[in-house]
């Protein structure tokens, strides 16, 4: 699960040879976890079609959520009580909190390639599972789990903002967009840093 958590569908053969046991045992294994794993055929080649596996969204269970039942009531607690009004305001002031928290972290941090890194360490430590990947064009920012995806799932508030630290914290040279989005039915959020072209 963790594999298929961290590194999105992988087919059963890749399965078996990360973890070092057989295909059949790798089926056993899937055929155990019923509604956490979805499976579909793809055909490459000559051969028998691979089968490719993935979380569904019943795994999410089984990773860490942070408080999610509490949050979702405070969340509906301020806006039936306060208005929507209000709870833009309480998410722009985490957004700002975070902010100087995360500008904090990164200071000394010159280049991009290194603010990257050091924001996927923070981001780990919060619990959304993150790495860099260097790409032909820019970098890849994925993050393979969402700690806060019960209060995120009620309101997205949490990802604009989420996107607007990102773009804050590593500079108006760069572009980042979110080109995958866990609750739009991808694997994970998947962001693409590149560095603008300079106007000549």
């Amino acid at each position: 699960m963790l594999l298929l958590k961290t590194r999105g569908e992988m087919s059963t053969k890749a399965l078996a040879r990360t973890l070092g046991i057989s295909v059949p045992a790798v089926r056993r294994h899937l055929q155990t976890l019923g509604d956490q794993v979805s499976v579909q055929s793809s055909a490459s080649g000559v051969g028998r079609p691979s089968q490719i596996w993935r979380l569904d969204t019943a795994a999410q269970d089984r990773f860490p959520d942070t408080h999610a039942e509490l949050t979702v009531q405070l969340l509906d607690s301020i806006e039936r009580s306060l208005g929507p009004d209000a709870l833009d305001k309480v998410i722009g002031d985490r957004f700002r909190s975070s902010s100087a928290t995360y500008r904090d972290r990164l200071s000394g941090v010159k280049t991009l390639a290194g603010r990257l890194k050091r924001l996927a360490e923070i981001r780990t430590e919060e619990g959304y599972m993150a790495s860099v990947e260097k790409c032909s064009d820019g970098w890849l920012l994925l993050e393979s789990h969402c700690p806060i995806c019960a209060a995120a799932t009620r309101c997205r508030g949490f990802c604009r903002d989420e996107l607007d630290l990102f773009r804050e914290l590593l500079g108006a040279d760069v572009t980042v967009e979110r080109v995958e989005y866990l609750l739009e039915g991808g694997q994970r959020c998947t962001y693409s840093i590149k560095v603008k072209e300079k106007l000549r």
